[in-house]
This record gives structure tokens, sequence and C-alpha cells, in this order.
């Protein structure tokens, strides 16, 4: 019995010292492709970081965002690393690992997609946003019921400030996938302003005099034009409507504009004797109410 354990116990040991030099003459004799796939990843490391360190400067002049610039300067250096990993693998002939790899990164990058759809769907459409000249920090906007100006285009959201200077986040997804008006993508934008004139006023006189103090300030260009229409017999004026073009990449929006019009147009009249009537509402009395006054030492009677 003792000598069929020891027998045991000595074929146990040379078998595991069979398996370790093995093992020793497959390191031995892969120590040349150990070494090149070490500078191989190596290299590849390197050349990761230096085209993150030298590609921002043509993302630069493409995407204004610098989280987006960052985003798309890791992705690139991770997908060179990844290459320089895998041909290290190959290198070092073990196919198996490598298919397993691809394989299970195929499966994890399903479950990762499914998880981060939401996610995902933000972070892509902010690269589109950013990348696409459709929308730019300092544009006015009008979105998902919100308008103002965009201040900053991140990763996963858009931030607007409005008018009264509160900060709106939206969802990238969201800006992208709805419809949304951005006044910087025009360089001429019309704006539409209303009036009405007294009816004595001379018309022809009144179209001059509109139109020349609009077209000192907004000046048309060709085949641009204002355009002057009279519109109606109002209750107490003859309204008309006027249509100017304003040059968008001063940043003026269509309410400053239509504003500074306003104020144009009603010192023009001024200076010209033209009223802009106001309604007016007049009462009259048929017949006059009678009015009796009691005497008071009846009343004190009673």
């Amino acid at each position: 019995m003792e000598e069929q354990i020891t027998n045991q116990a000595s074929a146990s040991w040379n078998n595991m010292l069979d398996k370790l030099t093995g093992w020793f003459d497959a390191a031995v004799t892969n120590l040349p492709n150990f070494i090149i796939a070490l500078v191989v990843f190596g290299c590849t490391f390197l050349l990761a970081r230096i085209i993150k360190r030298y590609i921002k400067k043509p993302l630069n002049r493409v995407i204004h965002q610098p989280s987006v610039r960052e985003l798309l300067a890791n992705f690139i250096s991770i997908i060179v690393i990844s290459i320089g990993f895998f041909l290290a693998l190959g290198i070092l002939n073990l196919d198996t690992v490598l298919k397993s790899l691809l394989a299970g990164a195929g499966v994890a990058g399903l479950a990762i997609g499914l998880a981060l759809q939401g996610t995902l769907s933000n972070t892509f459409s902010g690269i589109f946003l950013a990348v696409k000249d459709i929308m730019s920090v300092g544009d006015f906007v009008e979105t998902n019921g919100y308008s103002g100006t965009v201040v900053e285009i991140g990763i996963r959201n858009t931030k607007v400030k409005e008018t009264d200077n509160n900060i709106v986040v939206i969802p990238n997804s969201t800006v992208l996938e709805n419809p949304f008006k951005n006044y910087a993508l025009t360089d001429r934008v019309r704006v539409t302003l209303k009036c009405g004139i007294g009816y004595e006023s001379d018309l022809e006189e009144v179209r001059r005099i509109a139109i020349e103090s609009i077209a000192e300030r907004f000046p048309p260009q060709p085949p641009e034009n204002i355009e002057f229409h009279y519109l109606e017999f109002g209750g107490s004026s003859i309204d008309f409507q006027m249509r100017f073009w304003v040059d968008a990449k001063e940043k003026l929006t269509r309410l400053e504009a239509h504003s500074e019009a306003i104020m144009l147009v009603k010192k023009a009249f001024d200076q010209n004797d033209i009223n802009i009537p106001f309604p007016i509402r007049t009462l009259q009395i048929s017949e006059q109410p009678e009015i009796r006054i009691k005497d008071s030492k009846n009343i004190l009677q009673n």
C-alpha cells in the first residue's frame, strides 16, 4: 500500500515537472514573440497618446465644444490602443483568446448599448450637433417650447439661456429629434410692423415717410425691398403693415428690430404731424335723466 502511494506521488511529481518544463520551453520559445508583442503594444500606446495630443488642433476647427473634442480624442485613442492589443495577441498566437475576447466584446457591447440607449443617443446627438453647422454657442434658438441663446452644447445636454436669464437644460436627442428654429442660420430675417394713421392723413405721404424712416436704419439689399400695404379701414384709423429686412449677423433679434422700428416711425410721424389715433368711445345720452331731491324736512318727519 505504501509502495503504491509512493509510486503515485512520484508519477504526479514527474507529471508536474514535465508540465513545468513544457511551460518553460514554451516561454523560452515564445520569448521573442512576447518581446515583439510588448514592443508593438508599447508603440501603439505611445502612438495613441501622440494622436490624442495633435488631433485636438484639427478638431478645434470643426468642433467648438471642448467636452465633445475631448470625447472624440479619447475615443480615437482607445481605438488605436485596442488595435495594438489585438495585434499583440496575434503575435503571441493567442487566436483562441482573441476570438473569445471579440465574441465577449460583441455581447458586452450589445448589453451596454441596450442599457445605455438613452445616454448613447444623447452623446451621439451632441457630437452631431457639434460637428454639423446647425447650432453653435451664441445662436438664438427656439426649441421644445423654449427660446434663448445657446450657452453650451455638451456631451449629453444643450443649455439654453432664456431672455429672463434662466438656464434650460435640454437633452441633445430631444433637440435633434424635434423641430427647432435657429435665427443664426440665415443672414437676413424679415420683420413685420403694423400701425394705423388718422383718416385725415395723406396716404401717399404716409407711405413715403414710413418707408424712408425704415430704409435709413435698415437699408434693403437687392433684390430685397421694403413692403408697405394698407390693410383695412379700422374703427378709428386706417391700418397698414410694413415688412423689412434686418441683418441677423448683428445678433439683432426680431423683437429688438421691431421695437426700434416703432420708435423710428413714431418719430417720423411726429415730425410730419401725422396722427396715430387711439380708440375713442363716445357716449351719447338722448334724454337728460330726471333727478328728484326730497325735502330734508319731510325726510326727518318720516
